[in-house]
């Protein structure tokens, strides 16, 4: 992992999930997963909207031309443990497809633009956008 995610992290656990690098604030979750390849436990910070009672996740991995790993990782063990500002979840993460992906990614475009530049960065790959919906 990362430098920069290990910071995140730590930031996130020690302020009750707000962290103020890169101006998160509130609207990161620690996602916890298995490694596709190796089922390695895994912890990454992502953005993620809350929607009722879910929460809205984007695999831009900032406008990469490929998904990030954690996206791999939620495929193959879509059982997971999320962490919020609010406490600890337990989710199954299910991949959005058509009009549903479509206005999940507006969502998040509407909230932080910057995620519309990740788009036209990333194509053609379309970013994946997964509900995380609690079991």
């Amino acid at each position: 992992m990362s430098s920069f995610n290990d910071q995140i992290i730590e930031e996130f656990r020690a302020n009750g999930g707000y962290v103020e690098t890169a101006g998160f604030g509130d609207k990161l979750i620690l996602l916890h997963t298995r490694g596709a390849r190796t089922g390695e436990e895994r912890v990454v910070p992502t953005m993620a909207l809350r929607d009722e009672d879910s929460w809205l996740i984007y695999a831009s991995k900032a406008g990469a031309p490929e998904h990030p790993a954690w996206y791999f990782n939620l495929l193959e063990h879509p059982d997971i443990t999320i962490e919020t500002p609010h406490g600890v979840v337990e989710v199954t993460a299910h991949e959005l497809h058509g009009e549903e992906r479509d206005a999940a990614w507006s969502q998040v475009v509407a909230v932080s633009p910057g995620f519309g530049d990740y788009a036209v960065k990333a194509a053609p790959r379309v970013i994946p956008v997964l509900r995380l919906t609690p079991r």
